[in-house]
């Protein structure tokens, strides 16, 4: 489904990503680990042309490397940023529409569906967005960019400054995405949830990936979790 190979990128003259290579299959949950600074939101942010690259990124065998963010969120990537960028002034509710499906397309989301996951969006739906605490202002993120459809979500440290019952939500809330056929690349730094819901996981270091295996893999690797992962 998703497909990097040989991945750089830059900020201006710094060389961030070095030839990152890795894959997202359908309907699959794979987690995206490392220490701040080791590539890891670089990596999404090069994926939906946020910053530039050279290497291949391909979407369903199609070359994405180059597009713009708007070409690619259209093809069926979602992706909800680490500093959530909400719109403070409009109410939630006005938030999720304008996260709207792509035309053309039957949704598989529907309001209901993000109000019955988030019980306090719904109390909250006609409250300005601005007002909402940091927990809520993720909550609505993640629903407003499944409200594109996508087929799949990235998400960066989505539980950043999050109360653990919240946490446990939000891990809920990615099982519910593979239910209905979502895949997910999860940026997160919390080993615990993305152990726990992935099928895989990458871990990065120095723009590099030093490690790919599943779960079970990772935790019996200490050699990997003390040199990239434990601070």
């Amino acid at each position: 489904m998703l497909h990097l190979d040989n991945l750089h990128a830059f900020y201006g003259k710094s060389h961030v990503l070095h030839g990152v290579s890795m894959d997202v299959k359908p309907g699959e949950i794979v987690s995206l680990l490392g220490r701040n600074g080791s590539g890891r939101s670089t990596t999404v942010k090069t994926i939906m042309g946020l910053v530039d690259g050279h290497g291949s990124v391909k979407w369903k065998d199609e070359e994405i490397l180059g597009h713009h963010a708007f070409d690619i969120a259209h093809r069926g990537i979602g992706y909800v940023p680490e500093n959530r960028d909400i719109f403070p002034k409009l109410t939630v509710h006005q938030n999720l529409m304008l996260g709207e499906k792509r035309k053309g397309r039957a949704g598989r989301w529907s309001y209901s569906d993000m109000y019955e996951m988030f019980p306090r969006l719904k109390e909250r739906q006609h409250t300005e967005a601005g007002v909402l605490s940091g927990g809520e202002q993720q909550m609505l993120t993640l629903c407003r960019t499944l409200m594109g459809d996508p087929d799949l979500i990235m998400i960066d440290e989505p539980t950043e400054g999050l109360a653990p019952k919240i946490v446990e939500q939000v891990a809920e809330y990615l099982k519910e995405l593979r239910k209905r056929g979502v895949s997910v690349l999860l940026v997160e730094q919390k080993l615990t949830i993305a152990l726990q819901i992935s099928e895989r996981c990458y871990v990065m270091g120095h723009g590099r990936i030093v490690f790919e295996g599943a779960p079970d893999e990772l935790r019996g690797n200490a050699y990997i979790r003390k040199e990239w992962l434990e601070v």
